[in-house]
């Protein structure tokens, strides 16, 4: 692999890590109610 395309990898890995993290974080808070109190898998 080549400097540009190793290089467009990492930014695509960054930018889904990203959006993978916001992800988590919307469904952590919306999902809480929903959950039962002190039960973790």
């Amino acid at each position: 692999m080549d400097q540009e395309s190793t290089h467009e990898f990492v930014e695509k890995l960054h930018e889904r890590q990203e959006k993978d993290q916001k992800n988590k974080q919307r469904q952590a808070t919306s999902q809480k109610s929903q959950r039962m109190p002190n039960k973790q898998h």
